[in-house]
């Protein structure tokens, strides 16, 4: 992708604006993409383990990245003990953030596990405020509460108390909301980069999660799947491990770009679209006044989030190439005296 302005008609475009636009639209339709490809995995073919898909898609990052490494077609630090202090504390919190969600997924209905998802929004501009130091203006703040609300509506209908559940939620958005923060942190550390911290990152994390997946049983059943030889299966499962790099790489990507709350408010939106899509296909959306309200709310703070942060900067600058230079007349440097 250039970094030359783009030009339409004599107006001209800002390409880092351009780029934050294009980076949070790739991020939006990649997190779409991988739940569909997922879902073909682990639901039309039963897979048995989605911890393996996440060890499946952490080695085709491992492997993409350094053959590009080797290729000399990126370039991230090579690995010495300064990696891990440099790259900490993203690891832990991703496997914090799985333990996590897992837990909560157990223990809360769909409804409550998306309204409770929606405070990661909250939660990651408390912490760009409090780590990054960043500030925000007031229409940012009250479209990210709308957001916040609008969940709160949607999910009014099916509001049961679990503190076990709650716990593991709150944590989940704590953990998600600090990997999004330190993402952008890390991605400025000197020799590191994007590529350098999906690298490490993935690295760091696939060894213990194949213990994990050892000791619990699930690499026995993965070994024992009937599908293994069914070449449809074999290229849903090659599919989602490159999709699931994509993914990696278009968070990274948009974190880079734009804001760590950009990135979470986008996965808000993508969420609410597919809600939109299920009362459509799929036949699973029950219809309740409450719920469309809430997700009319939601999506409407997405959509003032995504015109603060895009629209303005996406404005064309114009330039007035045409008008002849005026020479300057002896105005008000000559009339100081009178």
């Amino acid at each position: 992708m250039s970094l030359d302005p783009v030009r339409k008609g004599g107006v001209e475009l800002a390409p880092l604006a351009l780029h934050k636009f294009l980076s949070a639209a790739f991020y939006a339709v990649s997190s779409l993409l991988i739940v569909i490809v997922n879902k073909i995995v682990l639901t039309h073919y039963r897979f048995p383990s989605f911890m393996f898909l996440g060890i499946g898609q952490m080695l085709t990052t491992i492997i993409v990245l350094y053959a590009a490494k080797l290729n000399h077609n990126i370039h991230f630090q090579d690995f010495d003990r300064s990696i891990l202090f440099k790259i900490f504390p993203l690891p832990l919190l991703y496997v914090g953030n799985h333990i996590s969600g897992l837990g909560s997924t157990k223990k809360l209905s769909l409804p409550m596990f998306t309204v409770l998802r929606k405070f990661t929004i909250l939660m990651t501009m408390v912490l760009e405020a409090w780590i990054l130091r960043k500030t925000f203006p007031p229409l940012v703040k009250c479209s990210v509460l709308a957001i916040v609300i609008g969940a709160l509506v949607a999910a009014s209908s099916d509001l049961a108390f679990d503190l076990e559940g709650y716990t593991f939620i709150l944590l989940n958005d704590m953990c998600t909301a600090a990997s999004g923060v330190y993402t952008k942190k890390k991605l400025e550390v000197e020799g590191l980069g994007k590529y350098g911290v999906l690298f490490y990152n993935a690295s760091i994390i696939v060894i213990p999660t194949v213990l994990a997946s050892f000791y619990s049983g699930d690499l026995q059943q993965v070994l024992t799947f009937e599908h293994w030889t069914t070449l449809p299966f074999v290229c849903s499962f090659l599919m989602s491990c490159v999709t699931g790099f994509i993914l990696m790489y278009s968070i990274v990507l948009c974190s880079h770009y734009n804001s760590a709350l950009t990135t979470t408010v986008v996965g808000a939106i993508k969420n609410v679209a597919v809600a939109y899509i299920g009362m459509f296909v799929g036949g699973d959306y029950i219809f309740s006044w409450l719920n469309f309200i809430g997700l009319n709310i939601c999506m409407s703070g997405g959509l003032v989030y995504s015109y603060v942060m895009f629209g303005s900067s996406l404005k064309p600058e114009t330039h007035e190439e045409s008008r002849p230079d005026v020479p300057k007349g002896p105005s008000s440097e000559g009339k100081q005296t009178s």
